[in-house]
């Protein structure tokens, strides 16, 4: 009985001498995976294999808690504001927002989306839109009850400057060559 090394000289197998070994050799072993010692100095690893390290232990419950199902049917939500249903779901959900009614552009905008299946494009792509829409109509709406929206402020730019320098001096970089480039554009235009 011949072994895995031993090859028949009637075969037509050719057995490559060393190719083996040299290829093993082309590519050193991978360096040993640090210890639990080496790896303590990053805060927070390790944190899932001690039992009291984990932030919600002094919540959980071993076994967990039982949490009976809702028995019976949820009780329909009345409905006193549009809602827009998916066409993937006839009719309303038992519960529904009711904060932010489509209105305006925006909201015609929601409402054309919802013509489409979800699977669709431009369903998301409008839903999308609808959004930006909305923010402007936002602050034509405060403009309009003669409230000066902080723009800067609600975009986060003190956090951005506080945690995020290069990232915050990226984006104006890239808003300023936007602007250069259509003012450019709209004067060379007019010329």
């Amino acid at each position: 009985m011949k072994t895995s090394h031993e090859v028949d000289p009637h075969s037509h197998q050719h057995h490559h001498t060393g190719h083996t070994d040299k290829f093993q050799n082309d590519y050193p072993e991978a360096p040993p995976r640090p210890t639990r010692e080496q790896l303590a100095h990053i805060n927070g690893w390790g944190a899932d294999l001690d039992r009291k390290d984990r932030p919600g232990v002094p919540m959980e419950r071993t076994p967990p808690r039982f949490i009976p199902e809702p028995s019976g049917k949820v009780t329909q939500q009345e409905q006193n504001v549009e809602v827009l249903v998916s066409t993937e779901r006839p009719g309303i959900t038992p519960i529904f927002g009711t904060a932010q009614p489509p209105s305006g552009l925006s909201g015609a905008m929601r409402r054309a989306a919802f013509r489409w299946s979800e699977n669709d494009m431009r369903h998301w792509l409008l839903l999308l839109g609808a959004d930006r829409v909305n923010v402007v109509e936002g602050v034509v709406e405060d403009l309009a009850k003669g409230k000066v929206p902080n723009v800067l402020a609600e975009m986060g730019i003190k956090s951005e400057w506080q945690y995020n320098k290069a990232g915050l001096v990226k984006k104006v970089a890239i808003a300023g060559a936007v602007v250069g480039t259509v003012a450019y554009l709209m004067r060379r235009k007019e010329r």
